[in-house]
């Protein structure tokens, strides 16, 4: 016998979280339960974060991606508010309804301890380095941004958290093998032999769990669109390369396509006087940054991704697979994350330990392993990254020095996307999804819009029953 929940919600990422606070808060009664095969936000720790291992040990679940909170919990906290980028949300409602869900998720992180304080690409100095990067074709993408910092991230999700406990059932360490269609509801089997049952699912499986999450959808017959997938590498050099654009946009979104293949290249996840870190998605070893508020915590570097997005046609459906694949050569040939310098990469020689420790920029990750990036990433998306990378060293000159270091592979999994309605509801009835497992959302911004917007879908239909 299964117990029965009017909602539940699969996954506690940023998208889950905000579908639980806005259902806790608008309609109390209902008996809601929010699950993720992670721990609370107090019993997340990753060996490597804590100093207590160079390298992923393959924990059966990763603490740097699942628990509450998400991926996100782990990351600087950018805020971006646009709809630019950080998700799909405008294929499904109007620009002004994006931003009006993003503004909400706003005001709660800020009654939470966020700050208030904002960076904007309408200031004089950003409009004058948009139109300077124009100049050599890059194209700077518009967006007012807060940076949270990585301690006070995890700090605004502590104080959600807490007033969210007592207000429905959590379950952590809790994993659900299947979702099968039950009358009018749902009916979770989990991997413990215990089976529940919902009226209505919200499913925010997160990163860590899109590609179960799509084979799901192909078991219940809904049809599912190629989305994306990002491969690149993560940047890293001193921090006063970039000072003069940091300093007046915190998180500079530049946009490049490429002279040799036409491919989109683009900045990412920008992380001024921060660290890199290795994450583990599925078993596979990628690699990350982080930044902190605090100033004795910040290094002397900054890092971002340099990102290739490639879109498949059919008949080729598996891009998640693929990016997979990518990240696993890597891992390879170096047990996990493999950097190289700039300068060796174009001389075609392998970095190793001695020339690393040779390298004026110091690298933040410890654990990762001097290789040769060209022996793991494919040679086009290799030439798009190689031709960024000095075409950004015109407007922050530095960036293509001799000891820049690439950091290999950063892949960005997106689930294959689903169709769905402006409430997120698919074409099953009651069978709601939203965040960057469902592959319309990636980036804390919109992943908390779609959460929202997916329990007030579930709020109308419970008050047109009423």
């Amino acid at each position: 016998m299964s117990t029965h929940y009017d909602v539940i919600i699969l996954g506690c990422g940023e998208a889950g979280i905000f579908a639980a606070y806005e259902l806790a808060h608008s309609r109390p009664s209902l008996k809601v339960l929010a699950l993720d095969q992670g721990g609370d936000i107090y019993h997340r720790s990753c060996p490597i974060v804590a100093g207590k291992v160079r390298a992923c040990v393959q924990c059966p679940v990763c603490h740097t991606m699942c628990g509450f909170g998400g991926a996100g919990a782990f990351s600087d906290g950018k805020f971006n508010f646009t709809t630019e980028f950080g998700g799909w949300l405008t294929d499904f409602m109007d620009a002004r309804q994006v931003m009006e869900l993003i503004d909400h998720v706003d005001a709660i992180n800020v009654a939470h301890g966020a700050t208030q304080e904002v960076y904007s690409t309408q200031t004089p100095q950003a409009k004058d380095l948009a139109r300077r990067a124009l100049g050599y074709d890059l194209h700077l993408l518009q967006a007012r941004c807060k940076h949270l910092g990585t301690e006070n991230n995890l700090r605004i999700l502590q104080n959600i958290y807490e007033g969210l406990k007592d207000k429905l059932e959590f379950r952590f360490h809790t994993q659900v093998s299947a979702i099968a269609r039950d009358g009018e509801g749902f009916r979770l089997s989990l991997t413990s032999g215990e089976e529940l049952s919902c009226r209505r699912l919200i499913a925010a499986p997160g990163r860590s769990g899109a590609e179960w999450f799509a084979n799901q959808c192909k078991e219940l017959g809904l049809e599912l669109l190629n989305n994306q997938v990002d491969i690149g590498v993560r940047v890293e050099l001193p921090a006063s390369v970039f000072e003069h654009i940091t300093d007046v946009l915190y998180e500079s979104k530049l946009i490049y396509r490429t002279k040799g293949y036409g491919d989109q290249v683009r900045t990412f996840c920008m992380n001024p006087y921060g660290h890199v870190v290795a994450e583990n998605v599925e078993g596979i070893i990628t690699v990350n940054g982080h930044s902190y508020a605090d100033p004795e915590l910040r290094s002397e570097n900054t890092n971002f991704a340099l990102l290739v997005s490639n879109r498949f046609t059919q008949p080729f459906n598996e891009p998640y697979r693929y990016g997979k694949h990518i990240a696993s050569l890597s891992n390879m040939l170096a047990g996990g994350v493999l950097v190289q310098r700039f300068g060796d990469l174009i001389k075609g020689v392998r970095t190793n330990e001695h020339r690393l420790s040779k390298s004026f920029t110091r690298p933040t990750l410890s654990a990762a392993v001097p290789g040769d990036l060209s022996l793991a990433l494919p040679k086009r998306q290799l030439d798009d990254i190689i031709e960024m990378i000095y075409v950004l060293d015109k407007i922050a000159p530095g960036t293509a020095n001799h000891d820049t270091l690439l950091y290999g592979a950063e892949v960005k999994f997106y689930s294959a996307r689903l169709q769905l309605s402006q409430s997120m509801e698919t074409s099953i009835p009651g069978f709601f999804a939203a965040g960057d497992g469902a592959g319309v959302t990636r980036g804390l911004a919109q992943a908390g819009a779609a959460g929202v917007q997916a329990a007030r879908g579930v709020l109308a239909q419970v008050e047109s029953e009423a």
